[in-house]
This record gives structure tokens, C-alpha cells and sequence, in this order.
């Protein structure tokens, strides 16, 4: 039985939330659980917007529990510690990104694969342990097993990494994955927005050559300039795409878009790797013979498990990744999602929580 936070919870604490279909966000008080043993209570500095949020808050999944406090790329401050709690101390640097529970026995959880646990807990919008209804990280306070919270290394700032919880472990994994972070390796992204921005990269810290494949000419000079990427391809562009045939060991393709594969198959050399990060709305329409003729695959990937995710977190501070955000007020948000929509922004909003989310009466 679902149950509301205030039937179960005595802890106080406000955000943003979508009261109905409408997905619009407005100032919303409900009640956390109070620290268990295991638990970590942080005060939330940032959270970052990920366009999932804005599938959820317009239940277009059809499956949002309203009302919703969205947000599951989040950084704050340790506040309280559960007396159980090994890896965390008061005033440490934390992360949360898209659970926070798990049935911690399958297979996939034995072997560090919570994401893929069939009792995986999101971090808004789904039932807990015990009945209450998770809240994200648009709020002033969470509380949080500590095994799906990171730890976030002093070196990177917290405002540009609370997007790498979602987007950077999304892009991250897969490459890891499937192999595709071998340097030398010749590697593509389809798309450059929040995830594609953050596969280059990655990538590129890796040490592979990277191809940006785009249906935008205009962003060839970012990628190329501001990115690191070592060529650009523009997927409308036929001539382009002749003279890159076979050319790829693989492809990160972060587009949700309805798009063809056929001619990302076609860029493949044999033993290609084509690996689907979007969620299209419609089903792609798959041609086999492309996939017979050179043994390639197509596969695809969900973040990672909460091991994996502190390698990455680790990695991006060890080879200074972060992400290109804009950092917005609380109140901006539906402005925000409404941008997002357009695709206007770049690549990330962030919101900057600490600062400008104020309890509503």
C-alpha cells in the first residue's frame, strides 16, 4: 500500500513540486524520515535537471504519484550521520542520483548492478521500504542509505558535477561496458546535448578518437573547439556519411529522438558496437542484414551500479570532467522545463537549491 511521506514520516522539509499532469512546479511542505542507522541526512546545495524529470512531472510514462518533488542528480552537505553509516561523516560532500534502494540480494545486486535490481527503488516518484512515496532532490533535505549515496572529491565543484550522477554515469558505463575505452579506439556520439556532451568527454579521457554525429552543422566548432572531439559528421550530410563508412569501433547514440540506425550501422566497422542510450517514442524499425554482414551489435544501457558510479565520479575528478551547465534559481523552473523542452540549453540547468529555495508557509 503507497502511502503519504506525513503518514509515516515526522520530519519536516519543503521543494518543488508537480501537483497533477500539468507538470507545472510550485512550493510544496512534506515530511522525511528521521536518520536510521544506516542512513545519511544531507542539506541539498544542487540538483540538476534531467529531461526525465519533465517526463515524470507530466506523467507521460504514465506512471507519476503526484504530488512529485522531481530531481535525481543531487549534491549536498552531510548533516547527520546514521550511528552504523562507515563511509560518511558530518560536513562531507555527498551525491545522490537516480535510487536510493534496492533488494540487495539478486544477482544484479550481488554482482553491483542495483540499477538493474527488478526491486530498485528511484529516487522520486516510487514506493519505499517502508510505504511512503520516495521525494527527489528539488527539496531542501534527504535522507538516504548510504550505500546509494557517492562521495564527491574536493577537487570537483559541486554545482557541475550533480549532472555527471545521471547524464555522466549514463554515458560512462556503457563505454566501459562494451569496451569502447580502449585509447586508439575510434568511437562516435550521436547527439550533442546533456548525455553527448558528456560521452566526448569521457571518451576523450579515455584516450579513443572521437566523431560528433550531428544533425546540427552550427555545432561543429563546439564540439571540435570547446569539446575535444577529433572530427564532426553531420548526419543529413550523404557525401559525409559515404566517406566515413566502416570508420568506427562504436557508438554512443544519445539521441531520444526517432531517428535510422541503418546509417550508424553503415559507420561501423565490423565487430561494431551501436549502444542506444535515448528512449524514442516510437519503435526504431531495425534492418537485420546490416548486422549479419560485419557481426555488429546493437545494445543498450541504463546509469550504473552504485560501485561503478563512484569510479566515475572518481574518474571525472581525476581527469577534470565536468558539465557545461546553467545555474538557475528554484523559482525559474518551469521556465527551465519549458526551455528544456525547446532544447535551449546548454548542455545542463542546475538548480542552485542552497541558495534560492525558500520554505513556503
Amino acid at each position: 500500500m503507497t502511502r503519504l511521506p506525513e503518514e509515516v514520516h515526522s520530519n519536516k522539509a519543503f521543494g518543488w513540486a508537480a501537483k497533477d499532469s500539468s507538470g507545472v512546479l510550485s512550493p510544496f511542505n512534506f515530511f522525511t524520515r528521521e536518520t536510521g542507522e544506516k542512513d545519511v541526512t544531507f542539506k541539498v546545495l544542487y540538483c540538476g535537471i534531467c529531461h526525465s524529470d519533465l517526463h515524470m512531472a507530466k506523467n507521460e510514462w504514465g506512471n507519476s504519484i503526484y504530488p512529485l518533488v522531481p530531481g535525481h542528480e543531487i549534491v549536498g552537505e552531510a548533516t547527520e550521520i546514521g550511528c552504523k553509516v562507515q563511509k560518511f561523516k558530518v560536513g562531507d560532500r555527498v551525491g545522490v542520483g537516480c535510487m536510493v534502494g534496492s533488494c540487495h540480494s539478486c544477482d544484479n545486486c550481488i554482482n553491483n548492478l542495483e540499477n538493474y535490481c527488478p526491486k530498485m527503488i528511484f529516487t522520486y516518484g516510487t514506493k519505499y521500504y517502508d510505504g511512503a512515496v520516495t521525494h527527489g532532490g528539488y527539496s531542501n533535505t534527504m535522507v538516504v542509505d548510504e550505500h546509494f549515496v557517492v562521495s564527491i572529491p574536493e577537487n570537483l565543484p559541486l554545482d557541475a558535477t550533480a549532472p555527471l550522477l545521471c547524464a555522466g554515469i549514463t554515458v560512462y558505463s556503457p563505454l566501459r561496458f562494451y569496451g569502447l575505452d580502449k585509447p586508439g579506439l575510434r568511437v562516435g556520439v550521436v547527439g550533442l546535448g546533456g548525455l553527448g556532451h558528456l560521452a566526448v568527454k569521457f571518451a576523450k579521457a579515455m584516450g579513443t578518437n572521437v566523431t560528433v554525429i550531428s544533425t546540427s552543422p552550427s555545432k561543429q566548432k563546439e564540439a571540435l573547439e570547446n569539446l575535444g572531439a577529433d572530427s564532426f559528421l553531420v548526419s543529413r550530410d550523404q557525401d559525409q556519411l559515404q566517406a566515413a563508412i566502416g570508420t568506427l569501433d562504436g557508438i554512443i547514440d544519445t539521441v531520444s529522438a526517432q531517428h535510422p540506425l541503418l546509417p550508424l550501422l553503415g559507420l561501423l566497422k565490423s565487430h561494431g558496437k551501436l549502444v542506444i542510450l535515448g528512449i524514442p517514442g516510437k519503435p526504431f524499425e531495425l534492418q537485420v542484414f546490416p548486422l549479419i554482414q560485419g557481426r555488429k551489435l546493437i545494445g543498450g544501457s541504463m546509469i550504473g551500479g552504485m560501485k561503478e558510479t563512484q569510479e566515475m565520479i572518481d574518474f571525472a575528478a581525476k581527469h577534470n570532467i565536468k558539465t557545461d551547465i546553467e545555474i538557475i534559481a528554484m523559482d525559474y523552473v518551469n521556465t527551465a522545463m519549458d526551455r528544456l523542452l525547446k532544447g535551449d540549453v546548454k548542455y545542463r540547468f542546475v538548480i542552485d537549491i542552497g541558495n534560492t529555495l525558500r520554505p513556503s508557509s
